[in-house]
């Protein structure tokens, strides 16, 4: 945890604050930290900066909030729905590496059990997004959005900046070092079937490849994200 994400909930008085739950036992087993001791902060969707503890039982820090979180990466993206034990990963990751609006679309190789997994839960959604931020010393929450319905998504969708979709063996390599916004889509570690990139293709979107390589989910959106910012 390299940041400690507060809420407004936190706050017994004007700038201190009283952890409990996963973050208390946090800073207590792993920073192991005293009285005395500064951690970092951030208020959730606002300033980053110290907390000082002041005591211990109740764990209560009294913080300076002095910085902006970093820009945000110009990327939305869109994620035909991953299998749920992998799912967690790739919002946390996706998150710590700024994006701040994800599309959670169906598509055909996307298994019908999926969308009744828990995980889809606001709550584990938001959870991933926070330890996404904690890693990266963020704050601002990205907007998660599901679509159940893969035709009514594509045709009503409109993208920001470049349309790109991700396919693997397609003869147009991915951009690099784009200037401006990217909205990016990326399907199941299979791909898109054919008629899905038609309809991408109808909305504007490129079909773009890293070459041959079919990668998992999460490495895909890593090494995406690297190479277009």
């Amino acid at each position: 945890m390299n940041l400690i994400l507060l809420f407004e909930s936190d706050f017994v008085d004007p700038g201190r604050v009283r952890l409990t739950g996963r973050r208390l036992a946090h800073v207590t087993s792993v920073h192991r930290a005293a009285v005395g001791d500064t951690l970092v902060v951030g208020v959730a969707g606002g300033r980053i900066g110290t907390g000082l503890v002041l005591s211990l039982d109740p764990l209560e820090l009294q913080v300076t909030l002095d910085r902006d979180p970093p820009p945000p990466l110009p990327l939305t993206l869109i994620l035909a729905l991953p299998r749920p034990k992998v799912l967690n990963r790739v919002i946390a990751g996706a998150t710590s590496l700024g994006v701040k609006h994800i599309h959670l679309i169906n598509a055909w190789r996307v298994e019908k059990s999926y969308w009744s997994s828990p995980r889809l839960s606001p709550e584990n959604l938001e959870l991933q997004a926070v330890l996404g931020l904690e890693q990266a010393r963020d704050t601002i929450l990205p907007a998660i959005t599901l679509h159940r319905l893969f035709r009514p998504f594509i045709e009503s969708f409109t993208p920001s900046g470049l349309p790109l979709v991700a396919h693997p063996g397609t003869a147009v390599e991915c951009p690099r070092s784009v200037a401006g916004e990217v909205t990016l889509a990326i399907g199941p570690e299979g791909g898109f079937i054919t008629r899905e990139i038609e309809s991408f293709e109808r909305a504007t979107f490129t079909p773009v490849s890293l070459g041959p390589r079919i990668l998992r989910v999460e490495t895909a959106v890593a090494a995406l994200a690297a190479r277009l910012f």
